[in-house]
């Protein structure tokens, strides 16, 4: 690994004077392959980038970009006062993914206040993540019918048919999965969701979806905390109790992301890898290992192409560049993936797997929730297949809709045809000892939540 080496000399212009590559451009959004290949052609490593009207470092290498994450000698920073020209008054107040920045969680913290955070997540998401609790038992057989109810929807036109899998599917199924995890009603159904998009997406009216997300969060968290129940808010504040309800809104936003985008676009990208992915993965999912062909997604199109900005504390040369101290810096896992590094030289349309993928981060921030993403999207992906016993795109591979974001990379729809199992695998029978009768009395009838989500979705359910 090519070490980071403090240096106080510059060895070129600053960031602010170098000749920048737009990261928003048709290649970025259609070939990320290429784009990333060129930038590492010209410039290595590392290469200066603008994104969307700021000048940024994005990082392609893995080795470098594991390093940063890992920050074992503390030179790095994610907390917002450490970006220079911020502080300075040189970042355009109308800049697009300005309402992520604002909204100052845990992904922007260092330090003790990472730890006291990360805590609260750590053991608000440790029932549901351990699969000895019941609440993880009970996650996981609400996870199968909300999936098995939303295939009975999508297919109820007939034995054959169309759906879009992205909208009826892999975006409905996290959203159901997210109100249970609050322990809140999903009423507002897509809404959500799509707020989520402008603010990722730093659309024109990010701010206002933004403010939107945590006013609505910010509603459930102060019920949570007059009466709490058996969910994530409520688990989080016995964890920590001096947190605010301030803090847990900011964080529940970040929950909307995560559980609600993240594993949304997870779950669409593995089901269109093992559609037109190479006979690695349509082979992994025959022999019934569906946390590969998850893993094998995550590597090829990890959901969240590039992270949140990362500023160095000291002036650090990356590559054959300096970054000066205050810098931002982009990190690029789907750059990453594709560093020779990392892939051993594989063609960039092979299938290769490794563990040591950076779709979950690595190092303080690393994903805390993998487990529970990974057994949504597994549960996901393996109810569909069952269901289904062909699954074809009804449109080229490369017409495929994909979203345009700085951020998150995902299909906006993915259409298919389909022909349901002659004989589906069948839906575990709930056993008393993981739904307690009390709640599942409390809970609505699967399908019944399913339409009701459908219908707010605006995909037409009668």
């Amino acid at each position: 690994m090519e070490p980071q080496i403090p240096q106080a000399e510059p060895a070129h212009p600053p960031l602010e004077a170098l000749a920048v590559q737009p990261l928003m451009n048709r290649d970025y959004e259609s070939r990320p392959a290429l784009f990333y290949e060129r930038l590492r052609a010209e410039y290595g490593p590392v290469a200066p980038v603008d994104v969307l009207g700021v000048p940024a470092w994005l990082v392609l290498g893995y080795p470098q970009t594991l390093e940063i994450m890992r920050d074992s000698r503390g030179v790095w920073s994610s907390r917002l006062d450490s970006w220079r020209a911020r502080r300075e008054g040189r970042v355009p107040a109308d800049w697009p993914l300005l309402p992520v920045y604002d909204l100052d969680m845990s992904v922007f913290r260092d330090g003790a206040d990472l730890t006291r955070l990360r805590s609260a997540w750590s053991e608000g998401l440790r029932p549901f993540q351990d699969r000895t609790q019941p609440q993880a038992k009970q996650m996981e057989l609400a996870v199968r019918r909300y999936a098995d109810e939303l295939i009975t929807v999508l297919s109820e036109g007939g034995r054959t048919g169309w759906a879009d899998l992205s909208a009826q599917y892999a975006r409905p199924l996290p959203l159901m999965v997210m109100g249970r995890l609050l322990g809140a009603d999903t009423a507002r159904g897509d809404d959500l969701i799509m707020d989520v998009w402008r603010v990722l997406d730093a659309g024109p009216d990010a701010a206002e979806a933004s403010g939107r997300l945590r006013a609505e969060l910010s509603q459930v968290c102060a019920a949570k905390a007059a009466a709490p129940g058996e969910d994530l808010p409520s688990y989080m504040l016995a964890a920590v109790p001096d947190l605010t309800v301030d803090e847990l809104t900011r964080e529940m936003v970040m929950l909307t992301g995560l559980i609600g985008d993240f594993t949304g676009t997870l779950i669409a990208n593995t089901i269109a890898e093992v559609i037109v992915g190479e006979a690695g993965v349509r082979d992994s999912l025959s022999a019934g290992m569906i946390q590969e062909a998850v893993n094998r997604a995550a590597i090829s199109s990890p959901p969240m192409a590039n992270l949140t900005f990362r500023w160095p504390k000291i002036d650090m040369r990356v590559g054959r560049y300096q970054i000066a101290a205050g810098d931002p810096v982009l990190l690029s896992p789907a750059a990453a993936h594709l560093d020779p590094a990392f892939a051993g030289g594989a063609a960039t349309d092979s299938i290769y797997s490794s563990r040591a993928h950076l779709a979950w981060g690595a190092g303080p921030h690393a994903c805390l929730g993998r487990d529970l993403a990974t057994t949504i999207t597994t549960i996901a992906v393996e109810r569909l297949f069952d269901r289904f016993g062909g699954v074809r795109l009804a449109l080229p591979a490369d017409q495929l809709p994909w979203r345009s974001s700085p951020m998150m990379r995902g299909l906006r729809s993915l259409p298919v045809n389909y022909e349901l199992a002659a004989d589906p695998a069948p839906l575990p029978t709930a056993r008393p000892e993981v739904d307690a009768p009390e709640q599942s009395a409390a809970e609505p009838e699967s399908r019944s939540l399913v339409r009701r989500v459908l219908r707010a979705m605006r995909i037409g359910q009668p």
